[in-house]
């Protein structure tokens, strides 16, 4: 809960916040920042059972959820997904797009079906949700939160997939914000750092040399799936009413230091054969 005890309890009453790959991580805990302040939330994603635990820990919260299967890769999946979120809990205020693929994989050892696996999700499927949303979000003069990583802007190893679908995203992201301004929809991206407790964290990080990788970020240490909520939040609220296109990077300072720490760790975990 850490990082939205300063936002109103209240602030989204009355609002539909729709996230992609809500199931876990992350992504639910965007959703479960929402929740408590008061919003209705919707989730959807490939597993039927996950999507059912991830709505347990949202209406613990109080909150009305809503879940649907669908894969992002899929058009008109994603169209029925929203437009069942419509019926169910109103229009759509709030799209964050999260759901995403990751690995660890030298360049030379990537399959062509590995590469497009991971664009198809990460950016495709984030411009079908966006796409699908549109006429929702015109109404409700609303926001897509595009959940983006480092790898867009800063070259790291094993990473050739992530960086091209995720430089994409943040192409996305600026293009939709100035096309679809007029109509008052904004559009932003949020760039994590090291999250803990996260299954990006324990596929791609080496336990052996994460200490001294966290003791060169300039806060020292990784940060919580809460306090991403919290920048979702922000970005959603009226205090962050005239800002689109903008990348929010929380990340305690990692991107400063470059990735030759992450590459290290990264060969480690390919040379186990985790």
């Amino acid at each position: 809960m850490a990082g939205i005890e300063g936002f109103a309890p209240n602030l989204f009453v009355g609002k539909t916040v729709f996230v992609t790959g809500g199931g876990s991580g992350i992504n639910l805990g965007i959703a479960k920042s929402f929740a408590r302040l008061g919003a209705k939330v919707a989730i959807c994603g490939r597993t039927r059972e996950r999507l059912d635990g991830a709505a347990k820990e949202i209406e613990a919260l109080g909150a009305k959820v809503f879940t649907h299967v669908a894969d992002v890769r899929q058009p008109q999946a994603v169209q029925e997904a929203i437009d069942a979120t419509r019926a169910a809990l109103g229009p759509i205020h709030v799209l964050v797009c999260g759901a995403a693929g990751n690995f660890l994989c030298r360049a030379e050892d990537m399959s062509p079906n590995g590469f497009k696996t991971v664009v198809d999700i990460d950016l495709i499927g984030s411009f079908n949700a966006s796409r699908a949303a549109f006429n929702q979000l015109k109404e409700t003069k609303g926001i897509i939160l595009y959940i983006s990583a480092g790898m867009a802007y800063m070259p790291y190893a094993f990473q050739v997939h992530v960086g091209a679908a995720k430089a994409g995203i943040e192409q996305l992201m600026q293009n939709l914000a100035l096309e679809w301004g007029k109509y008052g929809i904004r559009s932003c991206s949020i760039v994590p750092g090291p999250i803990e407790g996260t299954e990006g964290m324990k596929r791609l990080a080496d336990p052996k040399s994460l200490a001294e990788r966290l003791s060169h970020i300039p806060l020292s240490r990784m940060g919580t799936v809460d306090e991403i909520g919290a920048a979702a939040v922000f970005l959603a609220s009226p205090m962050a009413a005239y800002i689109t296109g903008a990348q929010l990077i929380v990340d305690g300072g990692s991107g400063l230091i470059g990735s030759a720490f992450f590459n290290v760790g990264a060969e480690a975990v390919l040379r186990s054969g985790a």
